[in-house]
This record gives structure tokens, sequence and C-alpha cells, in this order.
């Protein structure tokens, strides 16, 4: 029998976070997983927008579903304001009650960016670890402080619960989500098709490097950050940098601490892990992705993901 995919569609729904994922298994069933899917309303309503305006018809009502522990529910994140609002709340009671069925069921139950706050009103994150869209951590945790939410994580699994930080996390979900299911080869050819060229994990943060340290308006740093990212596999020194930019380098390293908060070595070096990491995701050789990240040997990657991984991995 095949598995079952719901893609909850409430009112406000993000479209990337519902279309992303939905395509993943889509181009899966190109392949022949042995999966259907199916777009279904959080409320009595058949129909329903998007926050962008894109409407949706034909959604078919929750409770005709009768899912197992193979099966999986997606609910994507929504029109933030929804999701304080007490009538919108008050209406998807209905909708909670049959998600705690189905969570007691074993069904996979998947949340994507702020989704994550319906599964903490629904009750079911009672005990469990979670994340959520790194712009609402806080606000989750102030309205909900007994429930266990982990920043800096891409995504979350605890049980049956997966939780993901939002918009594209949610593509990384569903490649995890048939690379578990059905094998690496599905979930690689899934992402060639998808153009998709990195894989994340569950513990990778959900900043990437590339656009962390990037929110000021200083033309000559934004260069140097250029030059470090476009010659990450090469060994430079200060000076190089320096005169890339035409500057000295005490000027440079005071100029770069100042405006990123982080000094350059330290940037170079987040460049560097992230690149190995995503190699190393590909299960390339360890002395190639020495090489390729710009590290002086084996060794010296080796000490940077053993610091990776005190500071991130806990």
């Amino acid at each position: 029998m095949p598995r079952k995919i719901l893609f909850i569609t409430p009112p406000g729904v993000h479209l990337l976070d519902i279309s992303g994922p939905a395509h993943i298994f889509y181009e899966a069933k190109e392949y022949d997983a042995d999966i259907d899917l199916f777009f279904v309303s959080i409320n009595k309503e058949n129909r329903t927008s998007s926050s962008a305006g894109l409407n949706f018809y034909d959604l078919l009502p929750f409770n005709q579903f009768e899912l197992t522990n193979e099966d999986f529910i997606f609910i994507p994140g929504i029109y933030f304001p929804s999701l304080l609002d007490t009538n919108f709340i008050d209406d998807c009671k209905p909708f909670f009650e049959w998600l705690n069925v189905q969570n007691k069921k074993g069904v996979n139950i998947c949340s994507i960016c702020n989704a994550t706050f319906l599964l903490a009103e629904s009750g079911i994150l009672y005990n469990k670890s979670c994340t959520t869209h790194w712009k609402r951590i806080a606000k989750f945790k102030e309205r909900y402080p007994k429930i266990e939410i982990k920043d800096n994580r891409l995504f979350v699994i605890d049980g049956n619960i997966f939780t993901s930080a939002g918009i594209t996390s949610g593509i990384d979900l569903a490649l995890y989500i048939l690379e578990q299911k059905f094998g690496t080869s599905l979930a690689v050819d899934v992402a060639k098709e998808a153009v998709i060229y990195f894989r994340r994990s569950e513990s990778d943060p959900q900043l990437s490097i590339y656009l962390q340290y990037r929110n000021h308006l200083n033309e000559r740093i934004h260069k140097v950050q250029e030059f470090l990212i476009e010659n990450i596999g090469n060994q430079f020194t200060h000076l190089d940098i320096a005169e890339s930019v035409h500057m000295s380098v005490r000027n440079l390293t005071r100029l770069f601490k100042k405006t990123t908060g982080i000094t350059i070595h330290q940037y170079t070096e987040k460049l560097r892990l992230e690149k190995a990491l995503n190699l190393l995701a590909e299960k390339n050789k360890v002395e190639m992705v020495a090489s390729e990240c710009g590290f002086k040997s084996v060794s010296q990657l080796h000490s940077v993901l053993r610091k990776y991984k005190k500071n991130y991995l806990k």
C-alpha cells in the first residue's frame, strides 16, 4: 500500500513551505516511489488562499483519512499573526484533536517554519524537543516555556515528530525522509532532478555562513568576503587579502572586525568548515576535502571538526 503524504493547507500558507517538499515527493513519484500525495484543509473549507495570494481549491477534509505509522502529515508555515489569533486557534481545535489521534497511532508529523507553533498549540510537543524559524525562537520560548526548542538547527527529529527551521529547510527535511524511507540512491536522484547540489542534514545550522555577517553596507568588506569565498581552497595571507582591496593589513583587520563582529581568521575558518561539511556529506575522501577547503592538512581539518562538534552538536 502506498505511503500517504498529507499536506495540510491552512489559510495564509507560505507557498515555498508547502510547494518545496511537495515537489520533492512529486519527483520521487516520478522515480516510482510508492507514495500518494494529498492536499488537505485544516478546517471545514475546501478552498483557501496563500500568504502570497495564490488560491488552493478542492482541498480534502482531514478526517477522511485512515493513517498508519508509515504515513506522513506535513504542516507548513503560515502568515505569522494568525498563530497569535485566538479565533484562528479555536477554529483549528477539531484539527488538533484529530492530530492527537494520529500522533498516538505513530503517524509521522512534520512542521515547517512557524507551524511548530501549531504543534505546540495542539499539545503534541509535550516532552518533545523541536525547532522553528530562527526569527521566531524567542517568541516560541516566551509562549511555550515548558517545551524544549533548539536554535541553530535545520530540523529536529524526536520520535515521530519532525520540526524544521523554515522555508527551504522543508526541502531538506523531505530529502532526508526520502533517504531514510527509500534509500540514498533515490534521494540523490531527486536532489539532482531538483538541481539541489548540497543536501543538508539535521544538525546543520539554519543560517549558512554565506548569508551570515553580510548585513552591512561596507563595500570593501563585502569585496573581502567575496575574495575569501572565491579563494577558499587556496592558501593566502592577510597581506594577500589586504592588497585585494588596496588597504593595509592593520586597517583591514580592524575594519573587518568592526564591521562583521568576527575576525578574518574566524570568518575564513567558518567558510572552510561549511564547505568541508558539505563535501563530507557527499562521501568524499577526507584528504580531498581538506585540500579543496584550503586546510593545510587532514589533522587541521579534524581539529576544526572537533571544535564544531563541541560547540554545535550538544
